[in-house]
């Protein structure tokens, strides 16, 4: 019985200190050319608090940043992008969908 009660309580407190994922999508000025600028922008975002993963793509100029809200905003994201050269617009800004959120749709 104290083992089914200790598993219950470990799982909520998981739950409530679980991570709040949300997508921003950023575009750069001046605008990314190259795979080169894609990886400046990777290589210094990666160490950004908060932050899980970070697509890039010169096509549509849009940098798509997955990170915990817990941990950082999107004016601290902002601005780390502009110490590495960028003044930046917010497309979106919502939360990550998850596997339970694709099933439902």
């Amino acid at each position: 019985m104290k083992n089914i009660l200790l598993v219950a309580l470990t799982s909520l407190l998981l739950m409530a200190g679980g991570k709040d994922l949300r997508q921003l999508v950023l575009t750069p000025t001046p605008q990314m050319h190259c795979a080169n600028c894609e990886n400046k922008i990777k290589g210094n975002l990666r160490f950004e608090k908060g932050v899980t993963a970070i697509e890039t793509s010169v096509d549509a100029q849009t940098v798509t940043i997955t990170y915990d809200a817990k941990k950082t905003d999107p004016k601290s994201l902002q601005s780390a992008m502009k110490k590495i050269g960028y003044t930046t617009t917010v497309v979106s800004d919502k939360p990550q969908s998850t596997a339970k959120d694709k099933k439902k749709k």
